[in-house]
C-alpha cells in the first residue's frame, strides 16, 4: 500500500531538519576551510606579484600564517572605513612588524640632531604658496628602492641634493646613494647599518660632491670597498647645509616651499608599514627611525592639509612610492615627528 501524503510530508520534514542540523554543525568548519583556501590563493598570487620564494615548506607555512594575519587585519581596517587613509597587502605582507622595523627603518639618532640650526635662510620668508609639488617642477627623480639595506638616510639626503641641483642648474640628475653607502663614514653613517642626513651632507662637502647613479649604481649592500675612481666623477656639488628650526611646522613649510627637504619620521608602525593611500593620520609617534624627503605640501579634497613625502621603498608602496602625512597637527613634533629634524643642502 502506498504511503499517505501526510506520512511523506512528515518524513521529508524530518530529513530536511536533520540535513539542516548537520549543515549548521558543519558550517563553521566549512567556512574556515573556505577562508584558508581563499587566503592561500591570495598568498600564491601575492608571491607571484612580488617574486617571493621560500626555501622550504616550513618557511612557506610560517610566512603564510604571518601573511594571513596581516591580510585579515588590513581587510578589517579598510572595511571599517573610518579613517582618512587606506592600507594594502603590499610587499611587506609576509613580515611581522618587528622584522619590518629591523630591516627598513634604520635612521641613526644617537648623535645630536640639528647642529646647523643657527642658520636658516628662509626665516623671514612671507610669500608662501598654498600648494607645492616639486615633482611638477621636475626637481624630483623617480621613486627608488633601498631594498633590505638600512640606507634610508642616503636616499633622503640624495633626494634633497637632486632637488637643489635641478633648481640651480636646470638639470635633473639621479645621484648615487651607493657612493654614500660604500664611501661615507662621516659621523654616524655606517652604510646599511644606518646613518644621518646631516652627516651625508658633510661627506658631500668634504668630498667635493656626489657622482651619478648611472656611474655608481645601487646594490643594496655595503660589502664592497669604496670605489674612489667612480666616486671622483662628480655630478653635483653642495656648498653647505642648514637645519630647519626643530618642532616648527611653519618653518618647515617655508623651507619646502623653496626646495625639497630631508626629513626624519617615525615609520615603524603597523599602519605605516601597509599604508596605501590618502592622508595618513594614523598611529605613529616621534621616535625618529626613517629618513625621507618632503617634496611638497597641499590640501586634500577633504580639506585636510598634508605634507607630500617621497619614500624609498619602491613604487609599489603607498601612493606610487609617496605618502601624504597630515600637516598642522596638535603636536609640536608634527605627524610622525616630521618637524623634529629637517635639513636641506645649499648649492
Amino acid at each position: 500500500m502506498a504511503p499517505s501524503t501526510s506520512s511523506s510530508k512528515r518524513a521529508f520534514s524530518a530529513a530536511m531538519s536533520l540535513l539542516l542540523f548537520f549543515g549548521m554543525w558543519a558550517s563553521p568548519a566549512m567556512s574556515r576551510k573556505l577562508h584558508i583556501m581563499s587566503m592561500q590563493e591570495r598568498h600564491e598570487q601575492w608571491m607571484s606579484q612580488f617574486g617571493r620564494a621560500y626555501k622550504d615548506a616550513d618557511e612557506k607555512a610560517m610566512r603564510f600564517e604571518i601573511f594571513s594575519d596581516n591580510a585579515g587585519r588590513i581587510d578589517q581596517f579598510n572595511e571599517a572605513g573610518n579613517t582618512t587613509f587606506t592600507l594594502a597587502v603590499n610587499q611587506f605582507a609576509d613580515m611581522t612588524n618587528e622584522e619590518f622595523r629591523a630591516t627598513y627603518t634604520r635612521l641613526t639618532t644617537s648623535s645630536p640632531i640639528g647642529d646647523a640650526a643657527t642658520l636658516f635662510q628662509y626665516e623671514n620668508v612671507t610669500n608662501i604658496p598654498r600648494f607645492m609639488d616639486w615633482r611638477r617642477r621636475k626637481a624630483v627623480t623617480s621613486v627608488k628602492n633601498q631594498g633590505e639595506c638600512g640606507s634610508c638616510w642616503a636616499f633622503s639626503a640624495v633626494a634633497a641634493v637632486e632637488g637643489i641641483h635641478k633648481l640651480k642648474t636646470g638639470r635633473l640628475v639621479s645621484l648615487s646613494e651607493e657612493q654614500l653607502v660604500e664611501c661615507d663614514r662621516v659621523g654616524e653613517d655606517k652604510g646599511c647599518d644606518g646613518g644621518l642626513m646631516d652627516d651625508a651632507f658633510k661627506y658631500m662637502i668634504r668630498h667635493g660632491g656626489l657622482t651619478s647613479e648611472t656611474n655608481y649604481p645601487y646594490t643594496a649592500t655595503d660589502s664592497r670597498p669604496c670605489n674612489s675612481r667612480k666616486a671622483n666623477r662628480i655630478a653635483a656639488k653642495i656648498k653647505r647645509y642648514e637645519d630647519v628650526p626643530g618642532n616648527n611646522e611653519k618653518a618647515l613649510l617655508k623651507a619646502v616651499a623653496h626646495q625639497p627637504v630631508s626629513v626624519a619620521i617615525e615609520a615603524s608602525g603597523w599602519e605605516f608599514q601597509f599604508y596605501s593611500g590618502g592622508v595618513f593620520d594614523g598611529q605613529c609617534g616621534h621616535n625618529l627611525d626613517h629618513g625621507v624627503a618632503a617634496v611638497g605640501y597641499g590640501t586634500s579634497k577633504g580639506r585636510m592639509k598634508y605634507w607630500l613625502v617621497k619614500n624609498s621603498w619602491g613604487a609599489s608602496w603607498g601612493e606610487q612610492g609617496y605618502v601624504r602625512l597630515k600637516r598642522e597637527t596638535r603636536s609640536k613634533y608634527g605627524m610622525c615627528g616630521i618637524a623634529m629634524s629637517a635639513s636641506y643642502p645649499i648649492a
